[in-house]
């Protein structure tokens, strides 16, 4: 028996996107080892595939999981490159780092791709997407971020996929930064993939993420694969017929961490707790950082509970290194901005962060108001 007090702690909280602080008991998941081919974990393997797929869909018998190793762009592009036929064409609405790299993605893979880019501070624009679509008709996929972390913007997926779907297009979602952390039902979106990762809101470690397709979808996509390891109809087929059996070596420990990573979810209260806590969170940490002075990117009907951007303060003394250091100190990471229209940087809310800790890093952050006294 494991003693979770003998585990050391952390020196610091991760306030970032992902990956993202855990709790001991998923860390003490890893210090057993398994055995690919064995009976017991590839149970394990089915039981997390059923419970993502009850967790995602109203209707369940109509999407399946796939696991895949690597990082969660590993998943997005095994979905990009498997899933789009040769005479396919994919429209990727972007507004970050993260809709860029689809294209990219598409790019790289030979397939061809428009892009419609609303800019960094605007959610994604479904009147250009329509515009599109009516004079279009050769686009047979579109695909979105849910939560684009460049920002922290949460883009309308559900307006998206009914202008799509009303348009008979296949429709991708990148949901790395909300699944489990904002209640979303694929069935009621009619969305046909959705994609996530192990060490996002879920709040397990990296090392895999996964693909919640829809069968119907899927189905159809058999040969299409433009990659060996990425192909996402093999590694299904694979794990359908071998009872949670994976292509090639899956990262055993990660996915126990996940396993137990999903029951604490599970005794969290599920997905609409996750939300209301991370919610708590990002509020919390916002009022906090206005009274200090300190303005966010974007507006609140924009922002998602996930991460938040903030503006550098009006100071020629401000530092973001060593704001970084300082914080790093005070026992919390953060993390710098990623846009090219403003000096910003961003703080997290999601992982094994609870009120307790934002209310920490509040105290700690006015402590280190160095630009203020300076």
């Amino acid at each position: 028996m494991i003693n979770l007090n003998q585990l050391p702690d952390n020196p610091y909280l991760l306030l970032t996107p992902g990956p993202l602080s855990t709790s001991k008991k998923v860390k003490a998941a890893m210090l057993r080892d398994w055995c690919t081919w064995d009976q017991d974990y590839n149970q394990l393997v089915q039981s997390i595939r059923s419970r993502l797929v009850t967790m995602a869909s109203s209707k369940p018998d109509d999407y399946t999981t796939v696991l895949m190793q690597g990082s969660g762009s590993f998943c997005v592009e095994s979905v990009i490159g498997s899933v789009i036929p040769r005479d396919g064409k994919l429209l990727v609405l972007s507004n970050g780092a993260y809709g860029k790299r689809m294209a990219e993605m598409a790019g790289i893979l030979g397939i061809y791709s428009i892009v419609l880019d609303s800019g960094e501070t605007n959610p994604v624009s479904t009147k250009q997407l329509e515009e599109v679509l009516k004079v279009d008709a050769s686009i047979t996929h579109v695909a979105v971020v849910h939560v684009e972390t460049t920002t922290g913007m949460i883009n309308p997926i559900a307006d998206v996929a009914r202008i799509a779907k009303s348009y008979g297009k296949t429709v991708i979602v990148d949901a790395m930064s909300s699944f489990g952390g904002i209640p979303i039902d694929i069935a009621e979106l009619d969305v046909d993939y959705l994609i996530s990762s192990a060490n996002k809101c879920i709040q397990g470690v990296p090392g895999f993420g996964f693909i919640l397709a829809r069968k119907a979808a899927l189905l159809t996509c058999k040969g299409l694969a433009r990659s060996l390891s990425l192909d996402l109809y093999d590694q299904w087929e694979t794990m359908e017929l071998g009872n949670g059996k994976w292509r090639f070596t899956s990262p055993t420990h990660t996915v126990r961490a996940f396993d137990q990573a999903l029951q604490e979810l599970e005794e969290e209260g599920g997905v609409a707790s996750r939300y209301e806590r991370y919610k708590t969170n990002q509020e919390t940490l916002v009022a906090g950082m206005q009274r200090m002075g300190f303005e966010t990117l974007l507006t609140t009907d924009l922002q998602s509970p996930i991460i938040t951007s903030f503006l550098y303060p009006d100071s020629a003394v401000f530092s973001f290194d060593e704001f970084y250091s300082r914080m790093k100190q005070e026992g919390f990471v953060i993390y710098p901005g990623k846009i090219t229209a403003a000096a910003t940087f961003r703080i997290g809310n999601i992982g094994d962060v609870h009120l307790v800790d934002i209310e920490r890093l509040l105290a700690g952050m006015e402590k280190q108001l160095f630009w203020k006294t300076t």
